[in-house]
Order: C-alpha cells, then structure tokens, then sequence
C-alpha cells in the first residue's frame, strides 16, 4: 500500500497572520514536502481551496516549488476543483509539472467540498454536477489526444485545436475524489479511473457499499479488477504514543470542526465524539504508530483492499515540528508495519 500525506496549506494560526507568516507556512510545507520525500513516504498531495485559512489557492505553484527540490516522492492535487477551472489550463499545468517532475505528477480532481470557488469564478452552484462531468470529459479528451475537437455548455468550442505540453506520463494519472454521493462512485468505475475516498468522519467501513457501486460499475464497463483502484484520504496524526497523539491532535481538531460546523449546522466537537472517531471503527487515524497501522488495515479489509491511504495532519493547529515528527514516525514505523 502507498501511503503518503494531504495538505491544505494551512495558514498560519496567529490572529491577523502577516504575510510574513504566510512566507514562513509555505516555507514549512515545502521543508515537510521535502522530509517526506527523504522519509519513504509515497506521495504528498496539496488541496486547493479559496479561504483565509488555507495558503493553497494556487497548488500547481506549490507542487512546482516542490517538485525541484524532491526526487522521488509522487505529488497529486488533493483535490483539484474541476468544476471551477479550465481543463485546458489544467492539463497544460500539470502536463509541465510532470515534465519538472520527471514523471512523478498525479492529479486527483473532483466537485470540491467547500463552494468559494463558484462565486469567484462566476459559476452557478445548480450547476455543481454538470459542471463537473463537462469538464472531466474535457479533461480526458485531451489526456488522450493531442489535437482536440469538443463542444459543450460552460466552454468554448475547440476545432482541430492542438493542445501542449504533453506529459512524460502517458497517460497522466488522473483520480477521481468523490465524498458520499454514490453517482460520483458510479461514475469513476464507469470512467475506469482510479477512486480517492475521503473519509473524514463516521465509521470508514459504511463506505464499504459505494465502494462496491465502483467496482461493480467499472466491472460492467469492461473495465479489469486491476484498473480499479481505490485510495483513501483521512484525517490522521501519528506521536510516539497514543496518548501524546490526542493530547496533540484534540484541541486543534475541535476548534477547527466547531468552526466550520457552525458554517454548515454541524453541532460543535465535543470529546466524546472526538473519541468514537479515534476508536476501533472510527475514521481518525489518531494514534501511536502500531494502533495507527493496525487500523489502516482494518481499513483496507473493510473496504475490500485500498492502494493508497494518505494522512491530512494539518488542520489541527500543529507545529510544524509536530508535523515533521509525525511523518518521520509514519515513514519509519507505520509504512513498514502496513506493509512488512
């Protein structure tokens, strides 16, 4: 199994953070890209979202910076919101990030879970999902063929237009990230393409029957058991204890949720519930390394066998130090305790 890291960027914690603490945040992500790649860890993924408390409006700029300074680590969006971006511009941003990479660029793209990008880019929200399934259409067109014809309802007509760079990668590794809507699970088999769940609450074993849905759709596509992958994102954090991991993880986790609860009418996080999630079937990977490793692959079982599990540790208020000792933990405890 590929296990790697998702990030968001998040800014600095700091009330009224300069744009000196932003320099310094992105300055520390790129140095944990970095330690990651020296670590053994398989892949590092940066989201995308349009928030004060997020630096990653612009996540092809953060994975070129850190597509110089690594070598062999995989870098993927996590995710790349389609429904409000160009394809063209897409594939030609990853295509030349692929080429800076030496073929180590993936993209995960999807619907996106928070919804500041369609006002900001002058999009409707009723259009969600056609949005979505115009442009991945797009997208894959041109991945397949370098010179496009395509027409549709959010974007000009392309004639005989060839489009450029082309990617080392042939194809370049396109995921779908979907949530709980059991279309989007459908769609990705249909598609053939690879599927990254992101389980961020709730029992991860629930997902189980939507993950059925993708194989069973890719399967009636003609699609081969071995085409449909399955990865997974969660929230996550390893300490040499699982005592120090939630004493470290809590009080972030709980500002953070509280908040964004009461943008959606979620109840505020209270401990109990924080601790349902760290429990045996709880989808919080919070933990010592041999729990944590233990679960992800409780995980992988009840999910009918995952490829690739990616940790997203930094929407709890951690340190940057915190951060760089969880991945060191996880390259050198978790991965050969999954894997071994």
């Amino acid at each position: 199994m590929e296990i790697g890291i998702d990030s968001f960027a998040a800014a600095s914690a700091k009330a009224g953070g300069t744009a000196e603490d932003s320099m310094q945040a992105i300055d520390e992500l790129i140095e944990r890209i970095v330690f990651a790649d020296k670590a053994g860890l398989d892949v590092f993924g940066i989201g995308e979202h349009h928030r004060r408390e997020f630096l990653d409006a612009a996540p092809t700029v953060l994975l070129a910076a850190a597509a110089a300074k690594t070598n062999r680590i995989r870098l993927t969006s996590a995710v790349t919101v389609l429904s409000a971006a160009d394809p063209v511009r897409v594939f030609q941003n990853f295509a030349t990030l692929d080429l800076i990479s030496k073929g180590r660029i993936e993209m995960v793209v999807g619907r996106g879970s928070f919804t500041e990008a369609f006002p900001l880019f002058g999009l409707k929200l009723e259009d969600y999902d056609e949005l979505f399934t115009e442009k991945l259409d797009l997208l894959l067109k041109i991945r397949a063929n370098e010179t496009v014809n395509w027409s549709g309802r959010f974007r000009p007509a392309l004639h005989n237009q060839a489009i450029y760079p082309r990617p080392l990668q042939n194809p370049l590794p396109v995921w779908i990230g979907v949530g709980g809507t059991p279309a989007s699970f459908v769609r990705a088999g249909t598609l053939g393409l690879p599927l990254m769940v992101a389980v961020i609450g709730g029992e991860t074993h629930r997902f189980r029957p939507l993950v059925d849905l993708y194989r069973a759709a890719g399967k009636k596509a003609g699609h081969s058991p071995e085409q449909l992958t399955v990865g997974l994102h969660s929230l996550g954090y390893v300490a040499n204890t699982t005592e120090e991991a939630v004493d470290d993880y809590y009080p972030g986790y709980a500002e953070t949720f509280t908040r964004i609860g009461k943008e959606r009418g979620w109840p505020p996080v209270t401990r109990s519930h924080f601790n349902a999630q760290t429990g045996m079937f709880g989808a919080l990977l919070v933990g010592g390394p041999e729990e944590v490793a233990e679960k992800i692959k409780r995980h992988s079982e009840a999910l009918g066998g995952i490829s690739r599990l990616t940790f997203q540790m930094d929407n709890a208020g951690l340190s940057h130090k915190k951060l760089v000792q969880s991945i060191g933990l996880i390259g050198s405890k978790v991965m050969p305790l999954v894997n071994g």
